[in-house]
């Protein structure tokens, strides 16, 4: 049966980790939407025309190792404000989310956007601070040059960009559980989040 699961939030809110957790927690198919918008911005990078990016974007793209790099997160959420470039990206996601035995999107119009029908849509999120300090020991982990100031302002500069733009900005939809992570445990916020899905699925 088809059972999709839509989950969206700002950047470092734990939405990817939850996300990937759930799926192998039900047996559900992933994916990581953000990463279709890192490998567009990667390819930009490099000289490629945006809309041309997202039409001949291939699996070899998504696997590079680059993809979680603060630059190409940057250029990510600079492509993502193009219509066209969503537009391009659109077929493959939905097709993603019709898949037979269950499927699992994390972004941020999943719920909104591309999956409106979804049988959960969860959106999580957490305070400026916590998500800042996540990103920021995730990268410096990585070793990368990067402070804790400045990778607040370019989340919050990049939470804008998601929240103002004309096409699918980040927001919640209307039906969705919302969670704030800021003070859960990555283990607390998976339960909760399967929690939710079993009482729906209860209802299936």
């Amino acid at each position: 049966m088809r059972f999709t699961v839509a989950i969206d939030g700002p950047a470092a809110a734990g939405k990817g980790t939850i996300a990937r957790a759930v799926a192998e927690h039900f047996g559900f198919a992933h994916l990581d939407t953000g990463l279709l918008y890192r490998a567009v911005g990667a390819k930009t990078m490099v000289g490629v025309e945006p809309i041309e990016a997202a039409r001949t974007l291939t699996a070899e793209d998504l696997a590079r190792d680059d993809l979680r790099s603060a630059a190409v997160a940057q250029a990510a959420s600079w492509v993502a404000v193009i219509g066209e470039v969503r537009a391009a990206l659109l077929d493959f996601q939905h097709a993603f989310a019709a898949r037979m035995g269950g499927a699992v999107l994390d972004g941020r119009d999943i719920g909104t956007v591309i999956c409106p029908d979804a049988e959960v849509k969860m959106f999580v999120t957490a305070s400026d601070d916590v998500r800042a300090r996540r990103r920021f020991e995730e990268l410096s982990g990585k070793g990368a040059d990067v402070t804790l100031d400045g990778v607040l302002q370019d989340l919050r500069e990049r939470d804008a960009r998601d929240r103002e733009r004309s096409a699918a900005p980040l927001v919640a939809a209307d039906d969705a559980v919302r969670i704030d992570t800021s003070d859960m445990t990555i283990a607390h916020a998976v339960e909760a989040v399967i929690a939710e899905i079993e009482k729906i699925r209860g209802k299936v």
